[in-house]
């Protein structure tokens, strides 16, 4: 499948949440969630490492500037549906590692899972914040000895990229993902737009009227669509 450049930022126009685990289950590597904020963010680091994986449009603006670029068939997938689309599929054929947000976060979440997929075989798992370089070698020395299928990241962005490709370095065997925020909402503790809001792409209103500190954050959205419309994406 032909990628196509968003800014610099390379971008899968896959059709479906099933198209891209099927993908990412043939050749493992990183899924990396595209929005507007992470093309406008990205450095040559982050480019680079999105360029040598999968990146699948999880906003409106990159689906809307592919269309524009002649992919009509392309669809938006949540990065938070993502990963339990994954799960689902291969819960009980693939092992798993859990990283990232809080303790109490992490842990109710691996508790969710089994709750869920009683069958699911998760080996290991941990909260995202490390005192020092020690903690954060013994993580990926556990990784590389237990050798899970699919391993998790909720760091955001972009320390999750980097940490996933550090950890790929060492087991490239398996298919990382990054969650963000993903396990908050899991477990229940942020809310998510609803249909009416994500069908009509007002996903990032909905981010802001709900916490207001991110309007800040939501100014690169305009640079993104201006940029698209005068034909510069």
């Amino acid at each position: 499948m032909e990628k196509s450049s968003l800014h610099g930022v390379d971008v899968y126009p896959f059709r479906s949440a099933d198209e891209i685990i099927d993908f990412a289950d043939s050749r493992k590597g990183i899924l990396v969630a595209i929005n507007a904020e992470k093309v406008m963010h990205a450095t040559p680091e982050t480019r680079r490492i999105i360029s040598d994986n999968i990146g699948y449009c999880d906003g409106s603006g990159p689906v809307l500037a592919l269309r524009r670029k002649g992919y009509a068939d392309v669809c938006k997938v949540a990065g938070c549906d993502l990963w339990l689309l994954i799960v689902k599929r291969f819960h009980a054929s693939k092992s798993f590692y859990i990283i990232g947000a809080s303790e109490d976060v992490n842990r109710q979440t691996v508790e969710k899972l089994k709750s869920e997929y009683p069958d699911i075989r998760i080996v290991g798992r941990r909260n995202g914040f490390f005192k020092d370089d020690t903690e954060r070698e013994a993580l990926i020395s556990d990784i590389v000895e237990k050798r899970p299928d699919v391993v998790f990241v909720a760091m955001g962005s972009p320390r999750q990229e980097l940490f996933m490709a550090e950890m790929q370095r060492r087991h490239p065997d398996a298919i990382y993902q990054g969650l963000g925020g993903s396990y908050d909402v899991y477990v229940g503790l942020h809310k998510r737009a609803g249909k009416w809001w994500t069908d009509h792409h007002l996903e990032s209103l909905f981010q802001v009227i709900h916490e207001p500190k991110r309007i800040r954050r939501k100014i690169k959205y305009w640079r993104f669509a201006w940029w698209m419309l005068s034909g510069r994406m």
